[in-house]
């Protein structure tokens, strides 16, 4: 299987690559798609720890409650993200994704669910052009008509409202999971030039909890490791910044106090 340092992952703009996965579409765009078994496995590893989205995967696949949506994504395209496309798919819905990160795709990731027939547009070290190229080759797709927007920062959003305001007419809704893009939505509701409803997921509990607060007490320490090019064991290390206390931590050795930053 192809890993992420597959040599045959070159220097080449997959805008420029003729790309097919094993049923012979190419309604795709990703670095390699050798690289998707690879991809598989991690997306394996992920669902494990997912056992919400895969409980409701196994309850609701033979009722198909999402039968008929026709789901248009931008977000962070990793491991999680592809268990939540997957779900969805197995719930009935139709879905294209773009990356809303130019810089946090899993390559192998994204040839996966390109593999598994999801059209997916996303490489990590995208260009501005395109990271909007990728958008417009989700929504812009003869035959097909999204009625339903999962953003994370609003550009999907505002890249269909600039281009193809007459979509909004099919759209039922919009689901925005971030601060920045919740922001823009309620600039957009302030002028009354929102025309459907907006779900505010930022806000719900289990965003705030879960990902803004203890995903954050996470990141927090692998990020410093990172960038510091440090290990903590054997070292005593106090964190202090704003925000609420995110806990107390106990490794080898190593007691760190952890505040948000």
């Amino acid at each position: 299987a192809a890993s992420y340092t597959d040599s045959s992952d070159d220097e080449t703009s997959p805008r420029d690559k003729q790309q097919k996965n094993s049923k012979g579409s190419s309604d795709f765009c990703v670095k390699n798609i050798k690289q998707a078994e690879f991809g598989r496995r991690e997306i394996e590893i992920a669902e494990q720890e997912m056992p919400a989205l895969m409980a409701l995967r196994k309850r609701a696949q033979g009722e198909k409650p999402l039968a008929g949506a026709k789901i248009v994504g931008c977000t962070h395209i990793t491991a999680q993200t592809a268990v939540l496309m997957e779900t969805l798919g197995a719930l009935g819905a139709q879905c294209r994704w773009a990356a809303c990160n130019i810089y946090s795709t899993l390559n192998e990731v994204a040839a996966a669910l390109a593999e598994s027939g999801f059209p997916v547009f996303a490489w990590k070290g995208e260009s501005e052009d395109d990271f909007w190229w990728c958008i417009d080759r989700c929504v812009n797709v003869e035959g097909w008509q999204p009625n339903m927007i999962l953003d994370d920062g609003g550009d999907l959003t505002h890249w269909i409202y600039k281009k193809y305001p007459n979509m909004f007419k099919k759209i039922k809704g919009i689901v925005e999971e971030s601060v920045t893009g919740v922001h823009r939505l309620y600039q957009l509701s302030k002028a009354g030039k929102l025309c459907v409803p907006a779900m505010n997921v930022n806000d719900s509990v289990t965003k705030q909890k879960f990902d803004n607060l203890y995903c954050c007490r996470e990141s927090i320490l692998d990020g410093l490791k990172r960038t510091t090019d440090m290990m903590f064991g054997g070292k005593q290390v106090v964190v202090c910044g704003y925000g609420e206390v995110r806990g107390l931590y106990f490794t080898r050795g190593c007691c760190i106090l952890c505040v948000a930053l």
